[in-house]
C-alpha cells in the first residue's frame, strides 16, 4: 500500500508531532503516561489533546478506575492516515537533501 506524502501544519508542531508519534505506536495510551514521556503539564497535554481530537485524529476516553478518573487517547483511522501521510512528506523532503531518514541496514 502506497502512502501519499501529505505534509501536516497540525500534526508538524514539535510537541503534537511528539505525541502523534507515541499514540502511533499504541492502541490506547494513558493521560500520565503521555504527560510523563513528553514532560508537559497536565494543561499543555491536555489542549493538544483537544485540538487533536476537534482535527478528529485523536480519540479519547474517560473512565473510573475505582474511584480515579483515568483519561485515555487513541489515534483515529483518520489521525494514522494523517500521521503516515506526513512522515511520508518529512522522507521526501530529507530525500532532496540527498539524505535518508534511516540509515541504509
Amino acid at each position: 500500500m502506497s502512502i501519499e506524502p501529505r505534509f501536516d501544519e497540525l500534526i508538524h508542531a514539535p510537541t503534537r508531532l511528539s505525541l502523534v508519534s507515541l499514540l502511533a505506536a499504541t492502541e490506547w495510551a494513558e493521560f500520565r503516561f503521555l504527560r510523563d514521556s513528553l514532560g508537559l503539564s497536565d494543561s499543555a497535554l491536555s489542549k493538544q489533546l483537544t485540538t487533536l481530537e476537534e482535527a478528529g485524529y485523536v480519540e479519547i476516553r474517560k473512565a473510573f478506575v475505582g474511584k480515579r478518573p483515568r483519561t485515555s487517547a487513541r489515534l483515529t483511522p483518520q489521525g494514522h492516515g494523517a500521521f503516515a501521510g506526513h512522515v511520508a512528506a518529512l522522507q521526501d523532503i530529507v530525500a532532496r537533501a540527498g539524505l535518508a531518514v534511516l540509515p541504509d541496514l
